[in-house]
């Protein structure tokens, strides 16, 4: 049997999950409850969830009540493994508030890292071609 690929989670594609009810973050989220995934989370991203899912105007038309957020949250968080990154690459992204997911990647010997703006990591000037950026319906594509 395969082992379960382990996958960072952009904030973007969890934060989608929760701004409806069906679409392609919420089926990634749902992926990672039933750990057909195994997501990986380190401090930066952890206290990037924290942060985004403190701002009630980004949740603002999402059909699920705070409360609703935070138990999906509680679960996901419960289903990821924590990694500590001890060493910094730097990929030097478009982005530079991406750089912690892929230092995260390699940290914890992600496969993929799973986002809704792959453009933002594209001619890194340190790659890493073990990780692989895909899209949400990339993954669903990937793995049933």
């Amino acid at each position: 049997m395969a082992a379960t690929p382990r996958v960072v989670i952009d904030t973007n594609v969890l934060a989608g999950a929760l701004l409806r009810r069906e679409g392609r973050n919420r089926d990634v989220l749902r992926m990672c409850l039933e750990q057909s995934v195994r997501p990986i989370i380190g401090q930066k991203l952890f206290l990037e969830y924290e942060d985004v899912f403190g701002r009630r105007e980004v949740f603002k038309g999402s059909p699920l009540s705070a409360s609703e957020r935070r138990e999906l949250l509680a679960a996901f968080l419960g289903v990821c493994e924590w990694v500590r990154v001890f060493y910094l690459w730097r990929p030097n992204l478009r982005d530079e508030g991406d750089n912690h997911l892929v230092e995260l990647a390699v940290a914890g010997g992600a496969e993929m890292i799973v986002t809704n703006n792959v453009a933002d990591f594209r001619g890194p000037q340190l790659r890493f071609p073990d990780v692989r950026i895909l899209r949400p319906a990339d993954l669903l594509r990937e793995l049933p």
